[in-house]
């Protein structure tokens, strides 16, 4: 176990940097999931290669929106039967899918050696990538914090609805209070207009500014469109289904944006780190377990 572990550390860090972003909200229903699935199609367009981690482990939908057939899922590969790239799916522009479980209260919250063990799977991938989109679940669940905590970027999706605001406001007080995260970028979506995105993102800014020692940086404006739905009724992504639409011009506007934002070069945010910190809370928990 500690050698295969060691194993996958040396291996990540022998291969390129892999940028790491969490797309997360707080709230349901916020867009969250289309706009990692669009923004991870974007980038693919842009030459970048992607992977969508469906971070939502007990209640898939990446799969389901996009129209896919899953025939196997995460739960498989943390029960030993496969690999990750036995699961993987195929996506528009060739991005890769990490599909969800349904259905299944077991994945809800993962045991630190699970959660290791999903980390160390994606170390043994074969295939360079460029991006790994985590598309988290609804809620600030211990998962959603972990995958935050453990992710380069966080972009927080939030629509113009008191609930959207307060639950944002929730999540980015845990992750900076509790992890220590000072920067976080934000997704006006589902807007009206320009104005409308901008008096969004000042709502939270005041109350963050107020309360909280942190960053926000609004990295987008997504306006209402109706495109949008007419693409998830027939499991289309809204940028290549109707790619001149408003909405599909802001997801590609955020994929250039993305592809300008830097790489550190310590560990903090990369796999590597998300993996290093799994490991330390088993061995916490191995220890605690000894000890009674």
């Amino acid at each position: 176990m500690e050698l295969d572990q060691a194993t996958g550390l040396r291996n990540m860090n022998r291969r390129k940097m892999v940028k790491v972003i969490a797309v997360t909200g707080g709230k349901g229903g916020v867009g969250k999931t289309n706009v990692s699935i669009n923004l991870a199609v974007s980038l693919a367009s842009q030459g970048q290669r992607v992977v969508v981690l469906d971070a939502d482990l007990g209640l898939a939908n990446v799969d389901v929106l996009l129209g896919l057939r899953v025939h196997k899922n995460i739960s498989h590969v943390l029960s030993g039967e496969c690999d990750l790239e036995e699961i993987m799916l195929e996506g528009p522009q060739g991005i890769s899918i990490v599909p969800a479980s349904s259905g299944m209260r077991s994945m809800v919250e993962l045991t630190p050696t699970e959660h290791a063990g999903l980390v160390r799977a994606f170390s043994e991938l074969q295939d360079d990538y460029d991006v790994l989109i985590v598309d988290t679940a609804a809620g600030i669940s211990d998962m959603v914090l972990s995958f935050s905590r453990a992710s380069q970027d966080v972009v927080v999706v939030v629509c113009d609805e008191p609930t959207s605001i307060t639950d944002a406001y929730a999540l980015i007080k845990l992750l900076n209070r509790e992890h220590g995260l000072f920067k976080f970028k934000i997704v006006a979506n589902m807007v009206r207009s320009l104005r409308e995105g901008q008096e969004l993102f000042a709502k939270l800014t005041k109350v963050t500014d107020r309360f909280l020692d942190v960053a926000l940086e609004l990295v987008a404006i997504v306006p209402f469109d109706e495109n949008v739905r007419r693409a998830v009724r027939k499991q289309k992504v809204v940028v290549e289904e109707f790619p001149k639409s408003a909405a599909s011009i802001a997801y590609k506007t955020l994929a250039s944006k993305v592809t300008t934002w830097p790489i550190p070069s310590q560990p903090q945010g990369h796999l590597t780190f998300f993996v290093e910190q799994l490991l330390n809370g088993t061995a916490r928990e191995q220890e605690d377990s000894l000890s009674e």
